[in-house]
């Protein structure tokens, strides 16, 4: 019998399980994802106070890429992800690799049940707007967390730059990405966000745009601008 999630879009994931082998490829579908991986391993590191010696979750892994990353900076490091597929990819660059990095396929929201408050940090980076609730995940990230912990969100902005830029511009202009990558009805504002992160224990306490330079091929943190890619840092509010 096969188990079903509530907040899992089994069409979301297929879109990812197909593409899995290639997933560690810098040239391929996921060029994207390796570009920007430094830019927000140092946000989250910045933000986290370093991430040496902290127990961290990685919550809509994929393929490891972050999770990794985090792990190569002295985290302890579980990612989760409902792709088998992509998990598995993952697993076997930790062999080649040599990082130590446990993965797990389990709903966030069963984690949180599990182990409530058990990391330092939580990251869900480019995953909420591939979920039927955000609101869901982003409540189970403030269970995990411990108090005084930090969170980090990076979703995609809903707006016509966005539409523009993110969907037409990447994936049927560029090709940055695989049509159908994206769909912008799921697209978050950052008030959108922000009012699914007020009703839990979390608090927001820095928003940031990335932007992307079509010409030299570079993106880059910019505060001033949220209109496209946006990451967000929250903090779990102590218990005193």
């Amino acid at each position: 019998m096969t188990e079903t999630y509530h907040n899992v879009d089994q069409a979301e994931i297929s879109k990812f399980e197909e593409l899995a082998s290639r997933w560690w490829d810098p040239h391929s579908e996921f060029k994207a994802l390796h570009d920007i991986n430094p830019l927000r391993l140092d946000y989250i590191d910045r933000g986290a106070g370093g991430l040496a010696g902290k127990r961290i979750l990685d919550v809509g892994c994929g393929g490891g890429i972050l999770s990794e990353s985090m792990a190569l900076r002295g985290g302890r490091v579980m990612g989760i992800d409902m792709g088998a597929m992509p998990l598995r990819v993952a697993d076997l660059h930790t062999l080649e690799s040599g990082v130590e990095v446990e993965y797990r396929r389990v709903p966030v929201e069963t984690l949180a049940a599990e182990q409530p408050g058990s990391f330092d940090v939580v990251t869900c980076m480019e995953m909420l707007e591939h979920v039927p609730s955000p609101a869901s995940v982003i409540d189970a990230c403030a269970r995990l967390v411990r108090p005084g912990g930090h969170v980090f969100f990076s979703t995609l902005n809903r707006n016509p730059k966005s539409f523009l830029l993110a969907v037409v511009g990447a994936e049927y202009v560029l090709g940055m990405l695989p049509r159908g990558t994206h769909d912008y009805s799921r697209f978050i504002r950052p008030a959108e966000l922000d009012a699914w992160i007020r009703p839990t224990r979390l608090r927001t306490i820095d928003m940031t745009g990335m932007t992307y330079n079509p010409l030299t091929r570079t993106y880059h943190l910019d505060p001033r601008n949220l209109d496209v890619n946006y990451l967000a840092t929250c903090v779990r509010e102590t218990d005193d």
